[in-house]
């Protein structure tokens, strides 16, 4: 299916707004150990003028999005690369976390694993407590100290949906240009 844009300038226009998960979204995520877990979440993604992104994730416990485990906050910027051969009018785009990044625990069992694990460099984590971890190291979330987060994404709006790609299954992150996404994730739609 054709994509609805004929260039990026048209699709750029075409995905400013405000847009929202359907469903919550089942992502392959791994334990320390390397094995497979599922991860559930979901978006809320806004697409602002001068290729600049809002990205809030709430990761969930559950299949049903019932569970709340923390709120994820992004901002930054979008890199347009070029066209994606997974479908006509698809887009290669690097999302690039250069003005914000931040958690909120939402369970204290989360908060628990925080203040274990990821407490130098931190405030206390609290239940509900906002912290910044821009610009910081954050081994969760493979953050290193100095760096911005940066995913190899792809972008795709057809019928009013918007398309990102569907994570590796094998839990590999989109962290390189090798592992760019070669599949559609579930799309977000209008909100």
């Amino acid at each position: 299916m054709r994509g609805e844009f004929v260039n990026v300038e048209e699709l750029k226009a075409g995905l400013l707004g405000t847009w929202v998960s359907i469903a919550p979204e089942v992502r392959p995520s791994k334990n320390p150990d390397g094995t497979l877990k599922p991860f559930f979440l979901t978006r809320n993604f806004v697409y602002l003028a001068e290729d600049r992104f809002e990205l809030t994730v709430m990761n969930h416990a559950d299949a049903f999005g019932k569970v709340p485990i923390a709120k994820i906050e992004i901002a930054g910027h979008m890199f347009w690369r070029g066209e994606h051969p997974i479908a006509p009018g698809a887009q290669k785009v690097d999302f690039v976390a250069d003005q914000a990044y931040a958690v909120t625990p939402l369970i204290q069992a989360f908060v628990d694993v925080l203040n274990k694990a990821f407490a130098d460099g931190y405030e206390p984590w609290d239940v509900g407590k906002k912290q910044s971890i821009f610009g910081k190291s954050f081994l969760p979330f493979g953050l290193v100290k100095g760096e911005n987060f940066k995913e190899y994404d792809l972008v795709h709006l057809v019928q009013g949906l918007l398309f990102w790609g569907a994570r590796n299954v094998d839990g590999r992150g989109f962290d390189t240009e090798a592992n760019r996404p070669t599949n559609l994730q579930i799309p977000l739609m209008r909100n």
